[in-house]
């Protein structure tokens, strides 16, 4: 674990010159998205003391509309938003994904009658293959990291006139990951909202980072300057640690993880301009941490991923934090069938 020498202020580098801040506006994406029929609060699940700390709260994001994560709320706004204007019905969405951002592309483009082609990195399970071809995606498989299936997606968009619709962000591409990120504060408004008291900890998982900054900044919206933030990624893949560790935007190197919704070795440049003003301390867990996590947490029926329990794997793998803690953490997708 490191703390954030740029709490509060944020980072201020050149590759960051003209990056947004994550939005903390819930209103907007809870009033489109509450006119899905598939849309509905996912509960705040209270585990008492658990794993050292007085009281810990979940977020329970398995079953968000049906399709088993928190990004149902990510790009499915996105591709709502555009159907408001009159600009979804007939457009290509091309994106990369380790899995559940591409089946939240896929089930907003099938509801709003556009198409979906997919790239997917070896790493990604056939089974979420699948679940995007029932959807009515066009899968394209790519040979390599998930970095690769994002170029793949990217080089896709601009030869074949497809509308690229990336979780992550980039000198130059802002908007749509911008509108996403806010899609991601419905959850974070509705734990705020069930929450008695203000939680003392955070803990967020992070890939490239959009879940946790946009959840960081609406807590901070709420909870002011003393809720501990903590973001949580795999040894394998510190993208966000290792810019705050330099001071600027690098990329991350490693071995592929068993975290693989959070495999991501570059950060998205939203998320880290908002989580180097908002993250208390960014820490990393092992592969052998998240996988320890999954028994306690189906043991209080929260069957999870390694990417899922990521973020109850780092309040784990901690010292108690001690009876006066009060902890929030997300459970951000279900097991894989």
């Amino acid at each position: 674990m490191i703390e954030n020498p740029f709490l509060g202020q944020g980072l201020n580098d050149v590759s960051l010159a003209g990056i947004p801040m994550p939005s903390v506006e819930a209103a907007a994406p809870r009033a489109l998205l509450a006119r899905c029929p598939e849309a509905g609060a996912t509960p705040l699940v209270a585990l008492g003391p658990f794993a050292g700390a007085g009281a810990v709260f979940v977020k329970d994001e398995r079953a968000r509309m049906g399709l088993g994560s928190f990004k149902a709320l990510g790009a499915a706004y996105v591709i709502a938003s555009e159907a408001a204007a009159g600009r979804a019905a007939g457009q290509v969405f091309v994106c990369a994904s380790a899995g559940n951002h591409g089946l939240s592309v896929a089930a907003g483009a099938q509801a709003f009658k556009a198409r979906t082609v997919i790239y997917l990195s070896r790493a990604v399970p056939e089974a979420f293959a699948e679940r995007l071809r029932a959807r009515g995606a066009e899968v394209r498989r790519v040979e390599g990291s998930y970095e690769q299936s994002m170029e793949a997606a990217a080089k896709a968009a601009q030869e074949e006139g497809f509308t690229l619709l990336s979780d992550s962000s980039w000198e130059g591409y802002t908007d749509y990951p911008h509108r996403l990120m806010e899609g991601y504060l419905v959850m974070a408004a509705e734990a705020g909202e069930a929450m008695a008291e203000p939680p003392t900890h955070i803990f967020l998982q992070a890939g490239v980072g959009g879940l946790a900054a946009a959840c960081a900044a609406y807590f901070r919206k709420i909870w002011g300057a003393d809720v501990q933030i903590v973001v949580v990624e795999p040894e394998a893949a510190p993208a966000l640690k290792d810019c705050i560790a330099a001071g600027r935007f690098v990329a991350a190197s490693g071995p592929q993880s068993c975290m693989g919704r959070l495999d991501c070795k570059e950060a998205s440049l939203i998320a880290l301009n908002g989580l180097a003003r908002d993250a208390s301390a960014f820490m990393t867990i092992s592969e052998a941490q998240s996988v320890a996590a999954l028994q306690p947490l189906a043991d209080v029926g929260l069957e999870t991923t390694p990417s899922g329990g990521a973020g109850l794997a780092g309040l784990m793998s901690l010292a108690p934090l001690g009876p006066e803690a009060r902890v929030l953490c997300i459970v951000s997708e279900g097991p894989e069938a």
